[in-house]
């Protein structure tokens, strides 16, 4: 028999077991030696002798070098031993312990990142959205909308300031106002930021105004500083009303009607100067139009910050400044707007002083996040417990609060709040 040329070696060094069958041929392998004359696939030549019986899975011949015997393959010679474990109860308690453990590691480690995060995040969960412009222009123009009645300011509008802010793709802003105005803390916060923002950035700015821009709401249109040609009316927008006012109800002939008396104990009568239950006496007057007028003061500065107009020649800010409202035609003639058009010509005015091409500047707005409050059921809960009747509304309504607001009625937050406004 020929000794083969097998890649497992050749003729074992010990010859066939004694007593075995003996198969020549060629051995199924893995390679092929085709010098010899052995096909492709065999583990080469013929093997010198193969004993039947060796383990199924081994490559075939047998070694001719020091380690005598079949080449180990991928299976299992017959007579070993097979141990199966399988887990005790314990054992499966233990890995379900372990399981659980991870997973609440996992989720108490997603609540501190997230809480993390939270800690330095000041937008609050408000959402940018594409208004116009290119879908995918790397240079923003923002909307920063100014809505409703102002309250204390520290809201949704200086979120969306802080928004812009930290947003360096930003280059300009248009900062779109609808509000009656509100408190004079509220509408000053408001303005300063505004200010704050496009002296630190460097940004143009310039306004739209939509169905009214009223006291307060005229007050933080003047963040827009000496740009020229920069406020904007829509035709029907209702804007003025610049001025004062702190609310006082005298119910005292009421009360005397039924028989009631305010026998409050306070540290001095002034204390309830503005009280509903007593009138106001002369010298609490003066006081308080003393606190008006200084507020008054200050609104006129402001409007002159921007309107430099107005900074020259003061007589048409005082004619103006005697809290009547005026149409976008009536505000523009008398130098409070400077041009009667939409949020269109706004947006289009600033990319001019910015010097961005629409058609390559992403124009984006901001979304309020959405709150569980927001489904019906739960928003009437909300509103139940703020009732106009509840405690704090009707102490609200007695608060000496200094108001830029375009109304004349009883204010209140919590008013305010119940009716949807706020």
């Amino acid at each position: 028999m020929s000794n083969g040329n097998s890649s497992s070696g050749g003729q074992a060094s010990g010859g066939p077991v004694p007593g075995s069958p003996v198969v020549s041929g060629p051995v199924p392998g893995v390679g092929g030696n085709t010098a010899n004359g052995s096909p492709a696939g065999y583990t080469g030549g013929y093997a010198g002798v193969y004993p039947a019986g060796y383990p199924v899975g081994y490559t075939g011949g047998l070694s001719s070098g020091p380690s005598a015997g079949p080449t180990p393959g991928v299976g299992i010679a017959p007579g070993t031993p097979i141990v199966i474990q399988t887990q005790g109860t314990f054992q499966r308690i233990l890995g379900w312990v372990g399981w659980a453990g991870f997973f609440l590691c996992s989720v108490l480690l997603m609540g501190f990142v997230t809480s993390y995060y939270e800690y330095f995040n000041t937008t609050e969960g408000i959402t940018e959205k594409y208004h116009s412009g290119a879908r995918f222009g790397s240079d923003k123009i923002a909307i920063i909308d100014v809505s409703g009645v102002i309250m204390e300011g520290d809201g949704f509008v200086k979120r969306q300031i802080d928004m812009v802010r930290e947003d360096e793709s930003v280059k300009a802003v248009v900062v779109r106002v609808d509000s009656p105005g509100g408190t004079v803390t509220g509408s000053d916060y408001i303005l300063h930021h505004l200010n704050k923002l496009r002296e630190e950035r460097k940004l143009k700015l310039v306004v739209s105004m939509g169905s009214i821009a009223a006291s307060g709401g005229y007050y933080v249109s003047m963040a827009v500083g000496d740009e020229p040609q920069s406020i904007y009316a829509e035709p029907t927008t209702t804007t003025g009303s610049i001025g004062v006012i702190v609310p006082h109800y005298d119910v005292s002939d009421l009360l005397k009607r039924f028989d009631v008396r305010d026998d409050s104990i306070a540290s001095h009568p002034r204390k309830q100067m503005l009280s509903m239950t007593r009138r106001l006496s002369d010298d609490d007057r003066k006081i308080v139009q003393a606190y008006v007028m200084e507020s008054f003061e200050r609104f006129k500065s402001i409007v002159k910050d921007g309107r430099p107009a107005f900074r020259a020649d003061e007589s048409p800010l005082i004619e103006a400044a005697t809290g009547e409202i005026f149409t976008a035609n009536q505000a523009k003639q008398r130098g409070l707007v400077d041009e009667i058009g939409f949020i269109e010509d706004a947006i289009a005015r600033v990319a001019e002083l910015a010097g961005l091409k629409l058609d390559e500047t992403r124009v984006v707005h901001y979304h309020r996040p959405p709150s569980l409050f927001d489904l019906p059921v739960l928003a009437s809960a909300a509103n139940s417990r703020r009732s106009p009747n509840s405690l704090a509304a009707i102490l609200e309504l007695n608060a000496p609060r200094a108001w830029y607001l375009a109304a004349s009625w009883p204010i209140s937050p919590e008013l305010l709040t119940w009716a949807g406004r706020e």
